[in-house]
């Protein structure tokens, strides 16, 4: 049994997942102080934590300390460094909390602009000060967005029902991508000089450290408003106190130099002020626990180390899209069936991943075959492939097609002497999530593969989609989610479904069989 260390309150769910799994001790305990619990605990493997900081004298305290996870996105509170030279996997658990903070960041819009807190502490003193706090409306101003990944999307998204204007500053992503949140792409200096509200979503590190300088603050609005929740170190507090003192802008904050009680710097510039509660959502914990739990035993028993934060992987290159490179190869290898003998593997890495190809190439191959250790490199990669007869071909993605950092994967198989078939899809990374967006001719499909699907190619024609249905539900399995595309170039449909729990092999084939299926199969993803 590896015994697992949570001295902190995290939601249950991360210990009764490890503990279902039957290979785990779990010792839970939010109350005692985490070098005090690492050193009742020395032969702990795995350490989860929340904001916890994890030192070179915490995991000291557990010699035989393997994993360290934090429940959460950020993990500048844990020495990865220290872990690295101790052989210790750190990963953490992105976009768990992403939509916590995004609703926090309208919340304290829409709590500024309407007055709410002073206005309840006033009316709570019995007072009636109605005309004292004449307020904003949000909808009809312009709102910039710095930094669009996780949250910033989500932001975009959460506003996107109040009549506003969105503008947004990301260094990789494609415009066509932007258009899709009704975004519209700009630089940094116009985000500033035209929108009443800017909202930043950017990592703490030498390029953002002080960003919001003088400079930028001399084009602001008078009266525009500023919202971090991002990190406290991207602001130059001096010139933010300025501009205020000048301009009277607004400043609405949730990060500190340090997350603890006492006076903080910002007092006398932040119209708002809350304890770094973004991500202090029910929700939230409980995607983040749940998530620290299934990365353990899948890193433990599937070798999944996508989420690896302190491992040697190139600065740029987000793990997601190691795991995405896995999952498509895995469903591409379904489709095309899993005893099938290939021929070709083809890849097109779209984007800022273009530069990563080497890289995703150790996880794909992994995908197609469980029997890969990830733990090897592309080199082992291109030999595995070679001596299998397999031909490897990595094509130049082209700007043209803008399909943004996405993977594009084709499998070839000979069916016969003369005969090839072949099946290619795409996918991509969205808030976090992975997305299928094309499986052959089916394109802009959107969806996350995870969980336990099922899937049935076929010739068009009324009542396919019911007869699945049905066999499903007289099997006792549930249809959790369903896609059901149709191309009118080959008059063919697409039928994907999330399940419940798989069904039998005799399911899937007499399913085939009754709807003349040109091809069927289940996964587990």
């Amino acid at each position: 049994m590896k015994k697992v260390l949570i001295p902190t309150k995290l939601d249950k769910i991360a210990a009764e997942i490890l503990t279902a799994n039957g290979n785990y001790q779990v010792v839970q305990d939010g109350k005692l102080d985490i070098l005090a619990a690492a050193k009742a605990h020395p032969d702990a493997y795995a350490l989860i934590v929340r904001s916890e900081k994890v030192t070179a004298e915490v995991m000291d305290a557990m010699p035989q300390l393997k994993v360290v996870i934090r429940a959460g996105a950020g993990y500048d509170t844990i020495d990865t460094k220290h872990a690295r030279k101790r052989g210790i996997d750190v990963m953490n658990t992105p976009g768990a909390n992403a939509n916590g903070v995004a609703e926090e960041v309208v919340a304290m819009m829409l709590a500024d602009a309407r007055q709410v807190i002073a206005a309840d502490i006033s009316t709570r003193a019995g007072k009636w000060e109605k005309s004292k706090f004449m307020g904003r409306e949000v909808a009809g101003k312009t709102i910039g967005i710095v930094g669009l990944g996780n949250i910033g999307r989500l932001v975009a998204r959460r506003l996107s029902g109040f009549d506003v204007t969105l503008l947004g500053y990301d260094p990789v992503m494609s415009r066509e991508r932007a258009q899709e949140i009704n975004v519209e792409l700009t630089d940094i200096p116009t985000i500033f000089s035209k929108c009443d509200y800017v909202t930043l979503h950017v990592p703490e590190n030498k390029e953002t450290k002080n960003m919001v300088n003088a400079t930028l603050l001399a084009l602001v609005k008078p009266g525009a408003t500023i919202i971090n929740c991002a990190r406290s170190g991207i602001i130059d507090e001096t010139a933010l106190r300025a501009a205020r003192a000048e301009k009277n802008v607004r400043f609405l904050n949730d990060v500190y130099p340090k997350d603890a009680e006492g006076e903080k710097s910002v007092a006398d510039i932040a119209d708002i002020m809350l304890p770094h509660i973004g991500a202090n959502t029910h929700e939230a914990n409980w995607n983040a626990a749940k998530r620290a739990a299934e990365e353990l035993v899948d890193f433990d028993f599937k070798g999944v180390t996508s989420y690896i934060v302190n491992r040697d992987i190139p600065e740029g290159l987000d793990a997601m899209y190691c795991e995405l490179a896995y999952t498509l190869a895995k469903l591409c290898r379904s489709l095309l069936g899993t005893q099938t003998a290939l021929k070709m593997v083809e890849t097109s890495f779209h984007g800022q991943l273009a530069a990563f190809g080497e890289w995703l190439l150790v996880p794909t191959v992994a995908g197609l075959w469980d029997q890969f250790d990830r733990a090897l490199d592309a080199n082992a990669a291109r030999q595995f492939l070679a001596d299998r007869g397999i031909e490897y071909i990595n094509r130049k993605a082209t700007h043209e097609k803008q399909y943004d950092n996405s993977i594009t994967l084709d499998l070839t198989s000979a069916v016969d002497s003369g005969t090839l078939r072949k099946v290619s899809v795409r996918g991509t990374v969205a808030e976090g999530i992975q997305m299928v967006s094309r499986i052959n001719e089916f394109d802009k499909l959107f969806f996350e593969p995870s969980g336990k699907m099922v899937l049935f190619l076929y010739e068009d024609r009324p009542g396919v989609l019911g007869n699945i249905g049905a066999k499903l539900a007289a099997a006792g399995i549930n249809i959790e989610d369903v896609r059901n595309p149709h191309d009118l170039k080959t008059n063919r449909s697409l039928a994907i479904m999330k399940i419940n729990c798989l069904p039998s092999d005799e399911l899937i084939t007499e399913i085939s069989r009754q709807i003349k299926a040109l091809a069927a199969f289940s996964v587990q993803l």
